[in-house]
Order: C-alpha cells, then sequence, then structure tokens
C-alpha cells in the first residue's frame, strides 16, 4: 500500500456541494465549506463579511415555513473560479419565488472565499408576483 496524497476536489464539486447542503437545510455542512475570511455580495445589498455573519444570515434562514432550492443551468470552473447561471428559488409556506442569479465563486484551499451573486431586482419581483398568484389559485 502506497501513501498516496489526497487531491483536492475540484472547485465545482465544492460548490454543488455548498448547493446541496443549503436545499438540505445542512447549515452546518454548508459552513463547512466557507472560509473563515468569506464574503458574500449580493447585488445592490451589503456585502457580508466573516464566516459568523454568514452563518448568523443562513441560520437566519433556516425555519420551518421557509426554504431554499436552487437550480443549476450551467457551471463552470477556471481553476478555483466558479461561474453559475441558476434559478435560485425562496419557499416562504406555500410561496415560491423563482429568479435567475449569476454567481461567481472563488476558492482558496478548498473553500469559498467569495460568494458574488447578481440579480435583477425586477426578476425578484416578477417572482414574487408569480409565486403569490400560483399560492393564492393552487397552481
Amino acid at each position: 500500500m502506497t501513501d498516496q496524497p489526497e487531491l483536492p476536489e475540484p472547485a465545482v464539486t465544492i460548490v454543488r456541494e455548498f448547493f446541496n447542503a443549503l436545499e438540505l437545510s445542512a447549515v452546518d455542512e454548508a459552513l463547512d465549506l466557507l472560509d473563515p475570511a468569506i464574503v458574500w455580495k449580493n447585488a445592490s445589498l451589503p456585502s457580508v463579511r466573516g464566516k459568523n455573519r454568514v452563518a448568523a444570515v443562513l441560520r437566519g434562514l433556516d425555519r420551518p415555513k421557509l426554504g431554499f432550492s436552487a437550480e443549476i443551468h450551467h457551471i463552470a470552473a477556471d481553476g478555483d473560479i466558479v461561474l453559475t447561471d441558476r434559478t435560485d428559488y425562496l419557499h416562504f409556506g406555500p410561496v415560491h419565488i423563482g429568479f435567475w442569479v449569476s454567481g461567481t465563486f472563488e476558492l482558496r484551499a478548498g473553500r469559498i472565499v467569495l460568494w458574488d451573486d447578481h440579480f435583477s431586482k425586477g426578476n425578484v419581483l416578477r417572482g414574487t408576483i408569480v409565486g403569490v398568484v400560483k399560492a393564492i389559485t393552487k397552481r
């Protein structure tokens, strides 16, 4: 038996694991994939800096009537930079709000150090209206 060095996981796999953990409400598992110096940026919102602050936001969203899921349409990597085109869904009871997101992830030593999402407020508004109408009409 030879001592084989452990190969680092590809960056795409880490980002997919991160989203899978969020969808399963496995916040601790998702946090394990973040660097302590993580910066989470969302279009036109204040940046969240540091793993403890990101943890507080993610744990705040981890409630029985709330939920999150994402449909990744495209994902690509160049080394430790991962780009995603996806539809994110926020669930508030029976209301499911879907909106398009372009995300950039930067990894360092196998951990996400930058999570930078870009989305249109108009698209979020449209998703909210569609989600409310579907919840009311039970479609």
